[in-house]
């Protein structure tokens, strides 16, 4: 990620991925391109409800949307993860003098090392 971060839009991208129905729908774009009617299914909503989601989605990059014929097909657009999955990379506290941090395996918060 360069070293010029917009924190509006990133910001932005990580309230998109703030609610489970969206990252529900994150994750099944994961395993490729979908239907809208496949991912109406696996959110077991109406369909406005579902069209509210990708569109947030949708505006802040996150998923891509084509057209075939009467369907709609979404899927993820990668490079917008990688952008949030370098933000946090590079984001993550100094050994010696960072806040705690949780422990791995048990999610408790541990005192970093000197």
């Amino acid at each position: 990620m360069s070293s010029k971060v917009d924190f509006s839009r990133t910001a932005r991208r990580f309230y998109a991925l703030s609610d489970a129905t969206r990252l529900r729908i994150v994750e099944r774009l994961a395993g490729g391109e979908q239907c809208v009617c496949k991912l109406q299914d696996l959110v077991g909503a109406s369909q406005s409800r579902l069209s509210f989601h990708l569109k947030v989605l949708r505006d802040v990059g996150l998923v891509i949307d084509r057209r075939e014929g009467r369907w709609v097909h979404y899927s993820l657009r990668p490079s917008v993860l990688e952008e949030l999955t370098d933000f946090l990379g590079t984001r993550t506290p100094d050994a010696a003098g960072g806040p705690p941090r949780a422990n791995a395996s048990t999610g408790r918060r541990v005192a970093a090392s000197v």
